[in-house]
């Protein structure tokens, strides 16, 4: 049984849908990455997951269910004792998620005091604890400092310690390596596998790198202007990638170790800019897509099974795999 089942989610503003029909599961102990340009839905999608979009922003439809329980039927009360204890998530640019007149230790302690009702000695302790987790060095001495005093990389490791305080059972990491070099980034990815091993939790990765998760990724799930456009266990769709986009993607991606990527020439940019998710007519892609067809600009392409646990939105790509003598499903 899926940990998280997301079932045709849309999520609209007053003059736009940005997210139309997402579906997509997590199970226990999985890391799944939600991958895609900025402006492709993921991290909205993570906000309604947790009943924290922006003001204007509504579900207008699907469901939410985690361990079996409806997210978007529960009252504002209940959805909070869910998030920081079940469901935990790591923002985007720890330096201005952390509060900077706040010590460490109070922000972490803020946590365990709320879900776990310690004392502030033991959430005190607790925290040190949880510094030492995340792999900071003099847990007792940076307890008490600012975030302020601290690199990017560590105040990244502050904000996965207060998102793991309370043990959830499915950790939202929002696009975690942002503004990290490249040896940092592999650790933080690192640290956030061992920590889905060692406290048995599920993850779900929020990036617009397919590089990033190639050693991490169980299952990926590309998005592209607020729809599935693709979905598939790692290993395949790295080796066969078979939508138009997760294929640029891929080429647009440095290549971090032999096989990964669908391309081993030179890095090649997608032309254009996504689309705009005012309105939609045809496949969103299509005004990029080296593959367009007449058809592709007047209906909406729907996921289709190409092979065990492998769907695609493209019956371009079906055809044109079909053409060549390739299974598709």
């Amino acid at each position: 049984m899926a940990l998280l089942n997301v079932e045709d989610l849309t999520i609209a503003f007053p003059r736009a849908t940005p997210v139309r029909g997402l579906s997509f599961s997590v199970n226990p102990r999985e890391t799944v990455a939600l991958v895609g340009e900025s402006g492709s839905g993921k991290s909205l999608t993570a906000l309604a997951l947790l009943g924290l979009l922006p003001s204007g922003a509504r579900i207008a439809s699907g469901r939410v269910a985690f361990a079996g329980r409806d997210l978007t039927a529960l009252k504002d009360r209940d959805l909070r004792a869910v998030r920081g204890r079940d469901i935990a998530m790591i923002f985007q640019e720890p330096m201005t998620s952390l509060n900077p007149v706040l010590t460490l230790g109070d922000q972490i302690t803020e946590v365990v005091r709320l879900h776990q009702g310690l004392s502030r000695a033991a959430a005190k302790r607790r925290a040190v604890e949880l510094l030492d987790l995340v792999r900071i060095p003099e847990p007792q001495r940076r307890v008490d400092e600012h975030p302020h005093q601290l690199s990017g990389g560590m105040r990244q490791r502050v904000m996965i310690a207060i998102a793991v305080a309370c043990s959830p059972k499915l950790l939202i990491a929002d696009e975690p390596t942002t503004a990290l070099d490249v040896t940092i980034q592999a650790q933080v990815l690192d640290l956030l596998d061992g920590l889905r091993r060692d406290l048995d939790m599920a993850l779900l990765l929020i990036t617009h790198d397919l590089g990033v998760v190639a050693e991490w990724a169980d299952r990926v799930v590309v998005m592209y202007a607020g729809r599935k456009v693709e979905e598939a266990p790692f290993a395949p769709l790295f080796a066969a990638p078979l939508h138009p986009y997760t294929r640029g993607l891929l080429n647009a991606s440095p290549r971090l170790e032999e096989g990964h990527h669908h391309s081993l020439g030179p890095l090649l940019e997608i032309p254009g800019s996504i689309a705009s998710a005012a309105a939609e007519t045809g496949c969103a892609f299509a005004p990029r897509c080296p593959l367009v067809r007449a058809a592709c600009r007047t209906r909406v392409p729907e996921p289709m099974a190409a092979a065990d646990d492998h769907s695609v939105a493209c019956p371009v790509t079906f055809t044109r795999e079909s053409e060549h003598g390739l299974a598709v499903g």
